[in-house]
């Protein structure tokens, strides 16, 4: 496989790892050594792709791996949260400075989420993969993540409501 090939194939998912990675890891260059290593374990066993379905679909698992890897090492001590991907110019200050706190809100909420929860609903709200390509970046049954998605949601739902509700009777 030569080195345009290999780039015809991983640059469309290629940002999609990295949301992946910053969502799991949170900070933004521990998401983009995740990414360039992912890539680097890609391009090293390139002889083998040919041997998977979906390379979108494993590179996803092998960057949740790492990931986790990566959170259970010593080195995932002090990470904060910066992630932002919400612009756009053409709204007040002041609906901006109310969306970019619900924003905040919600990435704090995802972040309190059971990891599986965190995981299905990066995927499917964020990354829009469909359910069953979830069930298989995560070996699981397609029900347990239909299941996991909705149980995160509501959790968002409930909990953005409370807090834009606080003091309303």
């Amino acid at each position: 496989m030569t080195q345009t090939e290999f780039l015809n194939i991983v640059m469309p998912f290629k940002d999609k790892v990295f949301r992946l990675a910053k969502r799991l890891l949170v900070s933004t260059e521990e998401a983009e050594d995740a990414t360039q290593e992912v890539l680097l374990k890609l391009w090293n066993n390139k002889t083998k792709m040919a041997d998977y379905k979906n390379i979108e679909a494993f590179s996803m698992t092998m960057t949740k791996n790492f990931c986790f890897d990566k959170l259970k090492s010593k080195q995932a001590q002090n990470l904060k949260i910066v992630h932002n991907n919400y612009e756009d110019g053409n709204t007040s200050l002041q609906k901006q400075v109310e969306l970019n706190d619900s924003l905040s809100w919600v990435e704090r909420i995802i972040e309190d989420l059971p990891e599986q929860q965190k995981l299905v609903i990066q995927l499917r709200d964020i990354e829009a993969y469909e359910l069953d390509e979830i069930a298989k970046m995560l070996d699981m049954n397609n029900t347990a993540v239909r299941v996991a998605l909705s149980r995160a949601r509501k959790t968002i739902r409930e909990k953005l409501t409370n807090t834009h509700n606080y003091g309303i009777k």
